[in-house]
């Protein structure tokens, strides 16, 4: 079910790219990522509420971690993705901000590098969804001044042949089925890793967020599978900033975040992980296979360190 509708989702995105003259990077830092985030945020409000902020929490870094390291990494391992300049100049900076952004308001203080007691509130929560704000409005303006006189010979026909209704439809029966299926595993799952004992910081780290997750990887792989390297990176890039800013942003809003159980280790993985794609891409503007196959490794490595 995820993995098809991740294929109609990518169609009917790809079509409305199209249709409204707008280049498919910003449907993917856009309708895309929102779409493939609606499980993390799902799940990350109703847990705040029901009080099990380590997992809203961890829900949110391990599937920040998944995103960079395991869905790039296995999207260029099936197809090199080439990365537009523009990208590594402006849009993959955001992500780096809105990490370094999340690290801070978790530190607090900085009175002491320990997380466990620290709290993200509402007044951090009410800044960070501002910052989701300000990121939205500028990637639409740039859109906008990007998309102008940019159509082509070979854009005008495909504009004709994309009948605008069914690109909406493919659009949201692909979402249905990705948050459905999403869903499906996630409660399973969760119930599965409660019964064996893991705490619910390592549950939101590994079993949640990979299970939230599973949209924006199955997105990202037929998008990369079908060479739309723009709609791979850019979903992955706009859920990171979605899944910081947005998510973590309201859920705090709504219900201020008590970190327990979430270590340094965990923000520093994310941190870093954008960082090393962001290094990545800057060579020849493609993430290669062999690039790919080392972000994997770091991922499948530090999910053995959390497990163990």
């Amino acid at each position: 079910m995820v993995l098809w509708g991740a294929d109609r989702l990518t169609e009917g995105a790809s079509g409305i790219a199209r249709n409204m003259r707008m280049p498919e990077m910003v449907i993917g830092l856009t309708i895309v990522a929102a779409g493939t985030s609606a499980p993390e945020l799902f799940v990350s409000l109703v847990s705040a509420l029901r009080g099990t902020t380590d997992m809203a929490v961890g829900n949110v870094i391990g599937s920040n971690v998944f995103n960079t390291m395991l869905i790039v990494g296995c999207a260029a391992m099936v197809a090199p993705m080439v990365i537009a300049p523009s990208t590594v100049r402006k849009d993959i900076p955001a992500t780096v901000i809105a990490s370094a952004l999340m690290v801070i308001l978790c530190l607090d203080d900085f009175s002491s590098l320990s997380l466990n007691g620290k709290c993200i509130s509402r007044i951090d929560g009410i800044i960070l969804f501002a910052g989701f704000i300000l990121f939205m409005a500028y990637t639409l303006k740039k859109a906008k001044q990007d998309s102008t006189g940019q159509e082509t010979a070979e854009t005008a026909p495909a504009v004709r042949r994309s009948q605008p209704w069914k690109c909406w439809l493919w659009l949201l029966v692909g979402l249905g089925c990705l948050i459905f299926g999403s869903n499906l595993f996630v409660g399973s799952a969760s119930a599965v890793a409660t019964q064996l004992g893991m705490s619910e910081s390592v549950v939101g780290l590994t079993i949640v967020a990979g299970g939230t997750s599973l949209p924006e990887l199955a997105t990202s792989v037929v998008a990369a599978r079908k060479g739309q390297s723009a709609i791979a990176i850019g979903n992955v890039i706009g859920s990171n900033v979605f899944n910081i800013l947005a998510i973590l942003g309201l859920t705090a809003t709504v219900c201020p975040i008590q970190i327990q159980g979430i270590t340094l280790l965990d923000v520093g993985m994310q941190l870093g992980s954008v960082l090393l794609l962001w290094f990545f891409c800057f060579t020849k503007y493609t993430v290669a296979r062999w690039e790919g196959a080392l972000l994997s490794l770091l991922f499948i490595a530090y999910m053995a360190v959390l497990i163990g």
